[in-house]
């Protein structure tokens, strides 16, 4: 079967939901998604079968068996293997034409234009603490015109959050700025991506940690964050459907049937925000390292 033959078939079933049309563009199209773990991973792998045709994958790590519950590259056969490596096979094994760049040493300051140039979408898929190099992609997402998505699994459900080029920034939505000390920037992210934190009502908190970094994650978490953020490119690339950037925002939780499709008004200035934000930090700081 040649190249074309493959590709009619392959994504075939897209078809009547997706035209053809919209087909091309989504092939044409050049993603980069900076992390291969819990959702980094699936995000590639769901937009692999979506017909994505072109990827850019970055991430330092490699996987262990405590992975395996939730990050789909986690295999017996995996451990030990560099994450971006393997989802970057598995996206080739789904589709053996598309093209697959890996940033094996995840992104920094020095390789981030590289690691954008070309991009239609950018995907958030590092760690929850990585705070730091998250703003500054985001940032520069919103210089070179970018739609930037990032969606959290939290409980048995997940987040959505959309910055569009045009639309609220990130340090503005969360609340962030330079003068923040670490922790704070990290309960005023914490705040942003559950404004209506539905888990908590079932969480066992003394398995949480932000000062040990640890908290639990399930699978079925990750792939509802994934298909949220495969829609929700579809739509960017495509023009189907709307979009609805920050402050707006989408929360499920699936375990207590909760959904809300919210509007924060003022973002991290919301005074809600800033006593959720006071709330968390002051569990954090409770923390025993």
């Amino acid at each position: 079967m040649d190249r074309e033959q493959f590709l009619k078939a392959a994504f075939s079933r897209n078809l009547g939901l997706i035209d053809e049309d919209e087909q091309q563009r989504l092939a044409a199209a050049r993603i980069a998604v900076a992390g291969a773990g819990g959702v980094g991973g699936l995000h590639v792998l769901t937009l692999a079968r979506l017909g994505i045709g072109k990827f850019r994958i970055a991430d330092f790590d490699t996987f262990d068996a405590v992975n395996i519950n939730r990050q789909f590259g986690a295999l017996a056969s995996t451990i030990g293997k560099h994450k971006a490596r393997v989802i970057a096979d598995m996206a080739r094994d789904i589709n053996p034409y598309a093209e697959v760049d890996v940033f094996p040493n995840g992104v920094t300051l020095e390789n981030l234009d590289a690691f954008l140039s070309g991009v239609q979408v950018y995907i958030d898929g590092i760690d929850f603490f990585e705070i730091e190099i998250r703003r500054a992609i985001f940032k520069r997402c919103r210089e070179l015109g970018i739609y930037a998505l990032t969606a959290a699994p939290l409980g048995f459900g997940a987040t959505l959050q959309v910055f569009a080029p045009d639309g609220m920034s990130f340090d503005d939505y969360f609340g962030i700025s330079d003068e923040l000390p670490y922790m704070e920037k990290i309960a005023a992210f914490a705040a942003g991506l559950a404004p209506r934190p539905y888990h908590i009502k079932y969480l066992d908190l003394s398995r949480v940690s932000l000062a040990r970094k640890t908290g639990p994650a399930v699978s079925p978490a990750c792939t509802l964050a994934s298909s949220l953020i495969a829609t929700e490119t579809v739509k960017i690339i495509t023009g189907k459907g709307v979009v609805r950037p920050v402050p707006h925002y989408l929360q499920f939780d699936m375990l207590r049937n909760k959904f809300k499709s919210g509007y924060l008004l003022w973002g991290g200035k919301n005074p809600l925000q800033i006593l959720m934000r006071k709330m968390i930090l002051k569990k954090a700081t409770a923390d025993k390292p």
